[in-house]
């Protein structure tokens, strides 16, 4: 998401090598350029000038210690400066009161409302074991509700559905009799919006706040909004109590000007990240480390974290000692490896969280991994029986036929799979012990295993 800013802001602090101190005259133009890689961010201007006074006037006279460089003293002082910006903090969701919590979400259409809200959902099952009951009150789309329906079955959390007639306020009013009856700790409820803002939708808006008395009230906001976003956050900001924002499609082409203005408009903190179409995709905003992507050096403990969620510990576990005692690696275990990578999740993300190099461009980096090559391979084992998965030496020139022909693919994908699999087998082998870690460098990254169709 901040691409372009995060390799202006690098040539900043290169341009400072050398000097002794830190003054007005030598860090003039590091600031400028500091202010113009903000302002082609989209970042606000009101933000950008409190920002860079604060950033001036901490950096100026600043002590260079032997161990720094100034350029890495003024890096410290502008990524303390972003974190401030960003709401210093990071603040959690609460919903500690009488079950059921209500949740509220608020934005306009597109923003992502609904995929968030099954997104929020998933996260409070899976990390805040919670029992979320998901609520459309989009009355005017019924394709929404339809949607939001899918979702939660897919994610398989408990859903209710409007009938027709009924208003917002009323499925509000109804969704929290249910929640009592079926002992949901958290209801959330996905908001009608418009492709702009109108009056009528700010007035629905506050009489469903009324009515529900929400323990969290959250701005679901595009990031790709740019200028946009700003003036939508404050119209949301005036018409309703935000306890917080959401930004959206974080993985995008944006520039992440939102991100860096929507605290200080609304004056509530962003509290999630959203990126992709993935169900899981969602993260607690931490400013600190966002501070720190920015900047160009990754975010490291919020990439532990996605590994010890996304995982699988258990099966990990299994495939160690099964080496241990020897026993060979197999196909279904070949097939386990690959839907590990799989449920990791969006990789753009994921390569935006390690310190790359100022030239790796994190982006370019994730399109070289081919995603579908995987799904295409594990298509292939879930057309093999299980002694061939258990014994592929016995995979004749019939038997490849039949499994290409079973997973839509050709007689030459089945070969290269195969392959690719003797190939993992001597590794592990070598391997004796280890975790996910060696296997992946095993297997030259997704990349090395993923190889282009024919």
């Amino acid at each position: 998401m901040f691409d372009g800013l995060s390799a202006r802001l690098r040539d900043v602090a290169t341009s400072l090598r050398g000097r002794g101190r830190l003054t007005d005259d030598n860090i003039k133009s590091a600031v400028r350029e500091v202010r113009v890689a903000l302002l082609e961010a989209d970042v606000a201007l009101p933000v950008v000038k409190r920002l860079i006074a604060r950033v001036r006037e901490r950096a100026i006279g600043a002590n260079v210690a032997r161990s720094l460089q100034p350029g890495q003293v003024f890096i410290k002082v502008l990524s303390q400066e972003l974190t401030r910006s960003l709401g210093g903090e990071t603040v959690e969701l609460d919903l500690r009161q009488q079950p059921p919590a209500v949740v509220l979400l608020a934005g306009l259409q597109g923003a992502g409302k609904t995929t968030t809200a099954a997104k929020l959902a998933l996260w409070l099952k899976t990390r805040g074991k919670k029992r979320p009951l998901l609520v459309s009150l989009d009355t005017r789309r019924p394709a929404a509700m339809q949607q939001l329906q899918q979702l939660a079955e897919r994610i398989e959390v408990d859903f209710l559905p409007y009938a027709e007639g009924q208003s917002p306020t009323e499925i509000a009013l109804a969704a929290v009799v249910h929640a009592r009856t079926t002992l949901a700790d958290v209801i959330i409820l996905d908001t009608a919006g418009r492709t702009r803002l109108e009056a009528d939708l700010l007035d629905e808006l506050q009489a469903i706040h009324d009515q529900a008395k929400p323990a969290e009230t959250l701005f679901v906001v595009d990031s790709m909004a740019g200028q946009d976003a700003v003036q939508v956050a404050q119209a949301f900001g005036e018409a309703l109590p935000l306890t917080g924002v959401i930004l959206t499609k974080a993985d995008g082409d944006s520039r992440g000007g939102a991100a860096l203005s929507v605290k200080e408009v609304t004056g509530q903190p962003i509290k999630f990240l959203g990126t992709g179409e993935n169900v899981e995709g969602l993260e607690v905003f931490h400013p600190d480390r966002m501070a720190n992507r920015i900047l160009g050096m990754g975010d490291v403990l919020s990439l532990v974290e996605d590994v010890e969620h996304k995982v699988d510990r258990e099966q990990a576990e299994k495939l160690a000692g099964k080496l241990r005692s020897g026993k060979g690696f197999d196909l279904s275990d070949l097939r386990e490896q690959f839907s590990q990578m799989l449920n990791m999740g969006d990789m753009q993300g994921l390569l935006e969280k390690l310190p790359l190099p100022g030239n790796v461009n994190p982006q370019a980096l994730a399109q070289g991994i081919d995603t579908q090559a995987l799904r295409r391979q594990m298509a292939i084992i879930d057309s093999m029986t299980p002694a061939e998965r258990r014994h592929p030496k016995v995979i004749n020139g019939s038997r490849k036929k039949r499994i290409a022909a079973g997973a839509g693919l050709q007689i030459q994908d089945v070969n290269r799979l195969l392959k690719q699999h003797v190939q993992m087998q001597k590794t592990m082998k070598r391997m004796g012990k280890g975790g996910m870690a060696r296997m992946m460098r095993g297997m030259g990254g997704a990349g090395g295993m993923a190889g282009p169709r024919n």
